[in-house]
């Protein structure tokens, strides 16, 4: 892909992953509920896989969660945002949790944090 191309509906200079609303309060419980998913195929949980892309919180404590999958194809992919609402809606304080799933940008190996890489001896 050349250096302007960019993909359908995405505003030129956007980032293709959107920023998490890390300031807000509940940003750390969320993101320890996400780690209590994981993928059935692969020992890691999907926060540090990386296919965790935005947690946005609001003012209302209503959450959002863009996600994506190891490939179009897993098994997984009708429960996996279910599996990730199941886990963040009964935290104290949160009001409502939609999860998204995106493929863009395709996820890669590039994604995983260095303590699922170690996990998975890639390090």
């Amino acid at each position: 892909m050349n250096a302007e191309a960019k993909f359908e509906g995405q505003v030129e200079g956007a980032p293709l992953i959107a920023p998490s609303t890390t300031e807000h309060p509940l940003y750390e419980q969320i993101v320890e509920a996400c780690r209590t998913v994981y993928d059935p195929e692969i020992p890691v949980n999907i926060y540090d896989l990386g296919l965790v892309y935005t947690i946005d919180i609001n003012a209302e404590n209503e959450v959002r969660i863009v996600m994506t999958l190891t490939a179009p194809g897993c098994p997984v992919a009708g429960e996996m945002p279910g599996w990730v609402a199941g886990a963040v809606e009964p935290l104290p304080g949160v009001k409502q949790v939609d999860v998204d799933l995106t493929w863009e940008p395709q996820w890669g190996m590039d994604m995983m944090s260095d303590e699922a890489r170690l996990e998975l001896g890639f390090m």
